[in-house]
């Protein structure tokens, strides 16, 4: 018999946060904070977000698409490499924090990504999780091989506010 992994959990790592989010124009840096949990079913992160106003349209007076997916893609950055550096991730076993910044922006592909808006979150203050549900080395026939992995995400707000989905990503020009 064996027992349960028990869960562990690492608190917003500041000065790695800050260096995630580096890539990103000031006014479009939305994930404030991220703790990382590590469950006997997957590697999550749940993070604060505040959106101060849209960096490309006028004020819509909810959370829209594309700031569900930068919100997503910084929790995502933050989650690997955080899981990077503490060696949480299945899949990420030989990455160095060197690794992923060479990696962050040119081979870290979403592949797909679907959303379901159930009620407006309100994108002045909002929470969200996402969880990596699966992590798999793939090569293709003949190909180069790449991590395909599979995670779901979800947004809310004190309001009632919720959004969800999936996205399938793939990091490409691996070992």
């Amino acid at each position: 018999m064996t027992t349960p992994a028990v869960d562990r959990s690492y608190a917003t790592d500041a000065a790695l946060l800050a260096r995630v989010l580096l890539p990103y124009k000031e006014h479009c840096k939305y994930l404030k904070s991220a703790e990382v949990t590590v469950g006997s079913e997957h590697t999550s992160a749940r993070g604060e977000f505040a959106i101060p106003e849209s960096c490309y349209i006028d004020d819509t007076g909810h959370l829209n698409s594309v700031e569900v997916n930068i919100a997503y893609n910084q929790m995502m950055y933050y989650l690997v490499a955080k899981s990077v550096k503490e060696g949480l991730l299945a899949g990420f076993e030989d990455w160095t924090l060197d690794d992923f910044w060479r990696h962050q922006l040119p081979d870290i592909l979403i592949a797909r990504f679907a959303g379901n808006f159930r009620r407006p979150v309100n994108p002045r203050s909002f929470s969200g999780e996402m969880a990596f549900l699966s992590v798999t080395r793939r090569v293709p026939g003949g190909g180069k091989p790449f991590i395909h992995a599979e995670t779901s995400y979800r947004y809310w707000d004190a309001d009632g506010g919720r959004c969800d989905g999936e996205a399938t990503l793939a990091f490409v020009n691996v070992r």
